[in-house]
């Protein structure tokens, strides 16, 4: 009975455990808060300290501030202030510079207006007498008029024109004598300048030829060169572009054609197949066409070699292309990779002599004719053809300038372009460098002694030296001695403007007095 619990104690000991449980929570709960509260105070209070010291800091550190600014602006309004001082005191010398000015200018204007009055009066006086002398002077031409018996319009015409045939006069002896001097100093230079260039450069003689030899190891050859049927000499003259002769020349065969490109072509392209042994149509056409693309090497080769001797190192590749063509191109017989050579060799020389652009004058004369590699495949003068391939592969403007110049079709802008051109003429009028035809050589000398003869005052005209001089024989009663001097020139520019010749002409005009009689 006493072991049995009565049922409502359970509850009674929950209800106690609880309220226990419940009782210590709170306890824990408050005694946690109040030290969260006393932690809270004292942050609370160093955070006030902190404020407080930081508070301190940033108004000391703004006083600071504050002085120095206030020392600044101290100093500043003193400089500032002396500054105004040192305005003022030059506004004060420049007030009185200008009253001392103003003073001085009033003064030199009251002596201007005694000066002008003055003036006015002496110009009065000069007027009067130039009235006066205006009078006596209608007086005297009226007397002289009635004592001559011409009028004054008459006298002024008369002195008029002895006064232009004396100045015409002593203007040609005047002109005579300066052109005697520069001529005589100029071909004193001049010649010794183009003899140390000529001296120094040996060039070869103009060949002209429009066919090539090709040498066979036997005769026995010429029949497979020929082909069945000649087959084989179809096909060469039909992919090479020149005319194969055979012959009765022993052990050689005839190339025949104006392009000596192909001619050459056309000659290695026969060697080789002699070489081989091979020749059908099919292995000629193979041959040509190999040789063609190896013929371009070659022409960039020689050109390569023709800038190297003339110590260029930097010119576009395709233009020592073109270059190495000249030299399968002719002009009146003339090689014209040789006489560009030769134009380069000799401007180089002169420039060097006279102190000029010795890079120029050898790029110009080197490149003067390169138009002439494309002037049979291009429309335009070789003169048109090579300023667009200068100025298409990157040479300098003075170099084109040379190059545009050379045949006097633009103006002389340096003197690199007239070297280069005087380094063309004398190329190409050297005795053998170039070859005419007969029929253009008679036309030429007939215009040239056409043209002298049909001045007044020409009794005869001869051209002598091939051309280069015109020797004119006038009438001395009609031509006096003033008058053959301009004549002469004339003549030289009626020449230069209808005639095209190479290098110069001489024009020499001769009068002479012939007194005749007889003795009886």
């Amino acid at each position: 009975m006493l072991d049995a619990s009565p049922e409502w104690l359970i509850p009674v000991v929950l209800a106690v455990a609880v309220f226990i449980w419940y009782y210590l929570k709170t306890r824990v709960i408050q005694r946690q808060v109040v030290d969260a509260q006393a932690r809270a105070e004292e942050l609370h209070k160093g955070a006030l300290e902190e404020g407080e010291r930081a508070k301190k800091e940033r108004l000391l550190e703004a006083r600071e501030e504050i002085l120095d600014w206030r020392t600044d602006a101290e100093a500043e309004i003193r400089d500032k202030k002396r500054n105004l001082e040192v305005v003022e005191r030059e506004s004060r010398e420049t007030r009185i510079d200008l009253a001392r000015l103003e003073q001085s200018l009033q003064r030199k204007k009251s002596e201007g207006e005694a000066a002008r009055k003055r003036l006015m009066a002496e110009q009065q006086k000069a007027e009067n007498l130039r009235n006066e002398l205006n009078e006596l002077r209608l007086e005297q031409v009226q007397r002289l008029e009635s004592i001559a018996g011409i009028t004054v319009e008459e006298a002024k015409r008369t002195l008029a024109s002895a006064i232009e045939e004396e100045a015409r006069h002593d203007a040609a002896l005047l002109a005579r004598r300066i052109e005697e001097e520069a001529r005589e100093k100029a071909e004193v230079v001049a010649r010794k300048i183009v003899v140390q260039a000529i001296q120094r450069c040996a060039a070869e003689h103009a060949v002209e030829s429009s066919v090539s030899v090709v040498d066979l190891p036997s005769d026995d050859m010429k029949g497979r060169i020929i082909g069945r049927e000649g087959r084989n000499i179809r096909a060469l003259e039909q992919a090479t572009g020149v005319d194969l002769i055979v012959d009765d020349t022993p052990e050689a065969v005839i190339l025949s054609g104006f392009d000596p490109l192909r001619r050459e072509i056309a000659r290695r392209a026969i060697e080789k197949l002699i070489q081989d042994g091979r020749i059908h149509p099919a292995r000629i056409e193979e041959v040509v066409s190999k040789v063609s693309k190896d013929m371009d090497k070659a022409l960039l080769e020689e050109g390569e070699q023709t800038a190297f001797e003339l110590g260029i190192h930097d010119m576009h590749q395709q233009l020592l292309v073109h270059v190495g063509r000249l030299k399968y191109r002719t002009s009146y017989g003339q090689n014209v990779l040789a006489h560009s050579r030769q134009v380069a060799f000799l401007a180089g020389l002169m420039a060097e002599e006279v102190g000029a652009n010795t890079r120029v004058c050898v790029r110009g004369g080197l490149l003067h004719d390169v138009g002439k590699a494309v002037d049979q495949q291009l429309t335009g003068t070789h003169l048109q053809l090579g300023v667009e391939l200068v100025k298409k592969y990157g040479e300098s403007p003075e170099v084109t300038h040379a190059v545009e110049a050379h045949h006097f079709d633009v103006p002389f802008d340096t003197i690199e372009a007239v070297l280069v051109q005087a380094a063309d003429a004398v190329s190409a009028a050297r005795p053998g460098a170039r070859r005419e035809v007969l029929e253009n050589y008679v036309r030429r000398l007939e215009q040239l002694e056409e043209i002298a003869s049909s001045f007044q005052g020409v009794s005869k005209a001869f051209a002598l030296q091939a051309g280069r001089e015109v020797r004119i024989i006038v009438e001395s009663s009609e031509v006096s001695d003033e008058q053959a001097f301009w004549i002469s020139k004339d003549i030289a520019k009626r020449i230069e403007k209808e005639v095209k010749y190479p290098g110069q002409i001489k024009i020499t005009v001769i009068r002479e007095m012939r007194a005749v009689d007889y003795a009886k």
